[in-house]
C-alpha cells in the first residue's frame, strides 16, 4: 500500500513504514531556536541536560526574528543568552540582520523537499512550500530535540486538495490561499496534512508556494504539502533526484476540489483570517495603516509586485505604510533594483528584515479604534496592536496605502 508525502517523510525519519495514527520516533534533519522561545529552550537544556552535548551542532540554528533588533531590555537578554548558548555548543546564530528564519533556513540550503524540521515557531509547518516537513513545538520539546535530535510523532492522515483551472491575471497567490482557508475554515483540516496539487500550483514561484503553506496552522493542519515542480528544484539550486511525491496508491482521508477559475481577489476580516470576503465588497472601509511583510508576504516578489503598484504615487494622506522584507537577502535585491527608493518616495517606513508587527515585536502597531491593511497571516485583535487587521494580497495593500480604501485596484 502507498504512502503520502508526509508518511514518505516521516517513514523515512523512522525507519520504518507507518499508517495514519502510528505514533513513532523519528529522527530530525534540523533543529532552530527563534528570539522568541530561544532563551527558555536553553534554560530547559540547561536544566534537563547540564553539562551534555548537541545531537548535532551544525544542524542546529538560532534565528532571531521576533524583535530585530531588540528594542526591549527583557529581549536583548533573551538573545544575549542564547548566543552565549550558541558559541558554547559551537551552534550558527542567523542574527537580528538576516530576518524570518524559516526563509532563511530556506535560503541558505539547509531546509530541502523530504528533510524534518522543528522550531519554536507556529509557522514552521511553511516548510511544506518546499516538499519538507516543518513542525512548530514547545520549549521543553525543543531542548530535548536539541539534546537527542529526534522527537515523537502522531502520524496525519492525509487530505488531498486539487485546485481545479487558472485564476485571472489580477488574482495572487494569496488570494488562492483565502480561497484554500475559506472553504477549510478554521478547524477543517484539523490534525490532518493537506497535499496540495492543481495546474495553477505549477505556475507558483518559491514565494507563492510560501505564501500557501505558511497558512496551513490557521486552517488546524499539521501542515500544507506542496509536492515540488520542476522549476522549483531549479530555484532552489537542486536537482530532480531532490523531488519527493506521494504513491500513486496513496490513500487519502478526503479529496476536495476547489476551483479557482472564476476567483477574484479576496481578504480576511477580523477578527479572522478565515472570515474571507470578496475585495469588492470592502470598500467602504477607510485605511489608517498598511503593513506589507511577514512570513507569508515578504519575499521578493510580493514586495516588488507592490513597488510597482507604487511606482510615482503617494500614499494617501493620513495612512502609514509600513515595509518589512522576510530576510537580509530579500532586502538587497529590493536595495540592488531601486524599489527600496520606490517605497520611501512613496512615503512608506521601509524597517530592516524580520517579522515586525506581524510578531507584535516591532514596526506595524495600531492603536484603539484604527484600521489596517495587513500581509500577515492572522488578525485577531491584539496581534497587530489594537485596532481592527484585515489580511490582503500584496496588491490589495499597495492599492488600498494609495486610494485610502480597501480596494485591489489603482483605478475604478
Amino acid at each position: 500500500m502507498g504512502m503520502t508525502i508526509i508518511e514518505k517523510i516521516i517513514a523515512a525519519h523512522a525507519g520504518r513504514p507507518v499508517r495514519p495514527g502510528d505514533v513513532v520516533w523519528m529522527d530530525l534533519d534540523v533543529r532552530s531556536a527563534r528570539d522568541f522561545g530561544g532563551a527558555n529552550v536553553v534554560k530547559n537544556f540547561r536544566r534537563h541536560f547540564p553539562g551534555e552535548p548537541l545531537h548535532d551542532p551544525a544542524t542546529t540554528f538560532f534565528t532571531f526574528d521576533c524583535n530585530a533588533p531588540a528594542n526591549t531590555i527583557p529581549y536583548a537578554e533573551n538573545q544575549r543568552l542564547c548566543r552565549l548558548f550558541a558559541r558554547e555548543h559551537g551552534v550558527r546564530v542567523f542574527d537580528v540582520n538576516r530576518g524570518i528564519g524559516s526563509h532563511v533556513l530556506i535560503e541558505e540550503g539547509v531546509v530541502k523537499p523530504g528533510s524534518t524540521v522543528v522550531g519554536t515557531g507556529s509557522h514552521f509547518n511553511i516548510m511544506g512550500a518546499v516538499g519538507a516537513f516543518g513542525q512548530g513545538m514547545g520549549d521543553s520539546d525543543i531542548a530535548y530535540a536539541f539534546r537527542f535530535g529526534r522527537t515523537w510523532f502522531e502520524v496525519p492522515p492525509t487530505v488531498k486538495l486539487v485546485l481545479e483551472g487558472l485564476p485571472g491575471e489580477d488574482v495572487t497567490p494569496r488570494d488562492v490561499t483565502f480561497a484554500v482557508m475559506r472553504r477549510l475554515g478554521s478547524s477543517g483540516a484539523l490534525g490532518k496534512a493537506v497535499e496540495i496539487y492543481g495546474p495553477a500550483l505549477e505556475r507558483f514561484d518559491l514565494s507563492g508556494r510560501i505564501t500557501l503553506a505558511s497558512q496551513g496552522t490557521e486552517t488546524g493542519a499539521v501542515s500544507f504539502i506542496l509536492p515540488p515542480s520542476r522549476e522549483l528544484l531549479e530555484e532552489l539550486g537542486l536537482g530532480a533526484e531532490e523531488a519527493i511525491a506521494a504513491d500513486e496508491d496513496a490513500e487519502y482521508i478526503e479529496e476536495i476540489r476547489i476551483d479557482i477559475s472564476e476567483l477574484e481577489p479576496l481578504a480576511a476580516v477580523p477578527p479572522s483570517p478565515t472570515n474571507i470576503r470578496p475585495v469588492r465588497e470592502l470598500s467602504d472601509v477607510k485605511v489608517d495603516a498598511v503593513f506589507l511583510g511577514s512570513c507569508t508576504n515578504g519575499r521578493y516578489e510580493d514586495l516588488a509586485a507592490a513597488a510597482e503598484l507604487l511606482r510615482g504615487r503617494k500614499v494617501a494622506e493620513g495612512v502609514n505604510m509600513f515595509v518589512v522584507p522576510a530576510t537580509s537577502r530579500v532586502y538587497g535585491r529590493l536595495l540592488e533594483e531601486g524599489l527600496v527608493d520606490v517605497f520611501f518616495r512613496a512615503g512608506a517606513v521601509v524597517s530592516n528584515p524580520g517579522c515586525g508587527g506581524c510578531a507584535s515585536g516591532q514596526i506595524g502597531m495600531t492603536g484603539t479604534g484604527e484600521v489596517m491593511v495587513s500581509t500577515s497571516n492572522r488578525n485577531f485583535r491584539g496581534k497587530q496592536g489594537n485596532g481592527l487587521t484585515y489580511l490582503a494580497s500584496p496588491v490589495t495593500a499597495a492599492c488600498s496605502a494609495v486610494r485610502g480604501f480597501i480596494t485591489s485596484k489603482m483605478e475604478d
